[in-house]
């Protein structure tokens, strides 16, 4: 029984010590990595995969997958600068329509959920895998991207726009402040709500939770609506970053939000994992994207590392499921 237990507080505790070792041997590497100016880089970098890896729970937490967000976030960062700079014209009506900063992000946001109230129409309404529905929303909001862009940034859109990327309040940076608003609301929704036990009862077992009377249809629109809301949320951070829309933004950023959904926790097969855990995956990813950095290895190699964690990780998810 003794064993048993202390099996269980390892388990919890795994990510937590991956990202001790972690920040011990980068440190050792890099006299660059301790310094709070890294410190506050590094948080600045992870806020917008947190605010995608959130989303991307809810959704695993279903026993589903989102791979559309990334192309869903430049999307999104590209309509909200797109309006904000350009507004829209309507030369047949000899009509311009121009967008408030607040207007803009608003409409950004707003399509970031319709996308992915679509993926959730798409697979509930027409039994489509996840796997496939979001691949093709993938390809298709990365065309839209182009097609909105021309192929061309946008850039120079303002210095109230660029405060949501580069500012500071109270001494910690903005998008820091929007990514810790995002994980207490998505632990009240996980923890405190019906909808949060919901999302684990389906995820649990399917056929279980709708014999129980939970509307499955219903609460998988919700989280694919959350999760596209929240992916427009980091268009929004990267965009505003970089003072510019660029139209391959968000590219591979799908893979680093299932890597800290899987290295936090989170069971592919939906059912177990938690808010908490992600924040701590993304921080993993986040810690190991600047220590390559730092340490100046060649890009291509971070994917191949990058890579082979995520492996480790699903590896280490399917021997638990099979201890549990």
């Amino acid at each position: 029984m003794n064993l048993i237990i202390q099996k269980e507080k390892l388990y919890k505790l795994q990510s937590l010590i991956a990202l001790f070792v972690l920040c011990i041997i980068i440190s050792i590497l890099s006299d660059k990595f301790l310094t709070v100016a890294n410190g506050w880089n590094v948080l600045r970098q992870i806020s917008v995969n947190i605010c995608i890896s959130v989303g991307m729970t809810l959704v695993v937490l279903t026993a589903g997958i989102d791979l559309s967000v990334g192309s869903v976030l430049a999307l999104c960062g590209a309509i909200t600068a797109g309006l904000l700079k350009n507004g829209i014209e309507l030369p047949l009506q000899n009509l311009f329509i121009g967008f408030t900063l607040l207007g803009a992000i608003i409409i950004g946001l707003v399509f970031g959920g319709a996308l992915g109230f679509f993926n959730g129409w798409v697979i509930t309404r027409f039994k489509v895998p996840p796997f496939v529905a979001t691949l093709a929303m993938l390809t298709m909001a990365r065309g839209l991207t182009m097609l909105w862009t021309k192929g061309f940034p946008i850039s120079n859109l303002g210095s109230n726009f660029d405060y949501i990327g580069t500012g500071w309040f109270i001494g910690v940076p903005v998008p820091v402040w929007i990514s810790i608003f995002v994980i207490i609301i998505a632990m009240v929704l996980t923890t405190k709500t019906p909808l949060g036990r919901y999302i684990y009862a389906i995820g649990g077992n399917e056929n279980a939770a709708r014999l129980s009377g939970i509307k499955i249809h219903k609460i998988k629109l919700i989280v694919y609506t959350l999760a596209g809301g929240l992916a427009a949320l980091g268009g929004l951070m990267v965009t505003a970053r970089l003072d510019s829309a660029q139209p391959n933004a968000g590219t591979g950023y799908e893979l680093d939000a299932i890597a800290a959904v899987v290295i936090g926790g989170t069971s592919l097969s939906g059912g177990r994992g938690s808010i908490l855990g992600t924040v701590l995956g993304a921080i993993i990813i986040g810690v190991l994207n600047n220590g390559l950095v730092l340490l100046n290895v060649s890009p291509f190699w971070q994917q191949v590392v990058k890579g082979m964690v995520i492996l480790l990780a699903v590896i280490i998810d399917r021997a638990n499921a099979k201890n549990d």
